[in-house]
C-alpha cells in the first residue's frame, strides 16, 4: 500500500504519504488563502522526501470537510484528478475525524473548526476513532451549554474560549493523522460508504451555501 492523503478543508494545506504501517513523509502549511498555490508543491515535496513517485500510489484519501467552499474544493479536485489519472480509488474522510484521531483522546470530546461568519463546524466523539454525531455548523454561543464540560479539539476552541474553555490540541488538521486513520480502516476492510467506521464519498461536505451569490436583477448584456 502507498496511500496519498490530502486535506484543504481548513486553513491547513496538508499532505502525507503512508505505506500501511507508518507515515513516510508529511507536510502542512497554514494559509487560509493559498490552498491552490500550496497543495501541488507540497505533494511534490513529500514524494521527494520519501524517495517515491506518484505512480506508486495505490490509494488516495481526501478530507471532505466540512469546510469553506473555495479551500475545500482544491483538495477534492486534486484527489479526483490523481485518482482518475492513476486509476486508483479515492476515499473520503470527514476532516473532523482526522483532527479527532490526532487528538488521541479516550474520553468524550468535541472537534470544532473555524467556519467563519462567527460559526464553527463541529461534531461530538466518544473517543478518537468514534464519532457520535453528524457534522454541524453553529454559533459557539448557541451550543456552549450543550457541550459544557467537554474538551474541544481544533481551532474552534482557540477562537472562542468563552464558549469552549477546555481547548485541546491539535489546532489544525494533519494529513498524517488522516492517512493513519485511513490505513487502519483499509486494513480492517472498512470500505463501504454506509459503514459508520468506513469511508465517505469523495464529495464536498459544505453544510451551508457558499458566500458567493449570483446578483439578483442583474442586467443581461449578451445577445439573446
Amino acid at each position: 500500500m502507498l496511500l496519498l492523503a490530502v486535506d484543504t478543508a481548513t486553513p491547513a494545506v496538508t499532505v502525507a504519504l503512508h505505506d500501511g504501517v507508518s507515515v513516510l513523509a508529511a507536510e502542512s502549511q497554514v494559509d487560509a488563502r493559498r490552498h491552490g498555490e500550496l497543495l501541488l508543491p507540497a505533494v511534490d515535496r513529500v514524494f521527494a522526501e520519501a524517495g517515491l513517485a506518484l505512480g506508486a500510489v495505490t490509494d488516495l484519501v481526501v478530507g471532505v470537510g466540512p469546510g469553506p467552499y473555495t479551500g475545500l474544493r482544491v483538495g477534492l479536485v486534486t484527489a479526483a484528478a490523481f485518482g482518475s489519472t492513476l486509476g486508483v480509488p479515492v476515499h473520503g474522510l470527514c476532516t473532523l475525524d482526522g483532527l479527532a484521531y490526532a487528538a488521541g483522546l479516550d474520553e468524550p470530546f468535541v472537534v470544532a473548526t473555524d467556519a467563519r461568519r462567527k460559526e464553527v463546524y463541529w461534531a461530538r466523539y466518544a473517543d478518537s476513532r468514534t464519532r457520535l454525531t453528524e457534522p454541524a455548523v453553529d454559533r459557539p454561543a448557541d451550543i456552549a451549554a450543550e457541550l459544557a464540560g467537554l474538551p474541544v479539539v481544533g481551532a474552534g476552541g482557540v477562537l472562542y474560549p468563552e464558549a469552549f474553555p477546555d481547548a485541546r490540541t491539535p489546532e489544525h488538521q494533519s494529513a498524517a493523522a488522516l492517512a493513519s486513520l485511513a490505513a487502519e480502516r483499509l486494513a480492517a476492510g472498512r470500505l463501504a460508504a454506509g459503514d459508520a467506521e468506513g469511508f465517505l464519498p469523495a464529495l464536498p461536505l459544505y453544510l451551508r451555501r457558499p458566500d458567493a451569490q449570483v446578483p439578483k436583477n442583474y442586467k443581461v448584456v449578451t445577445p439573446k
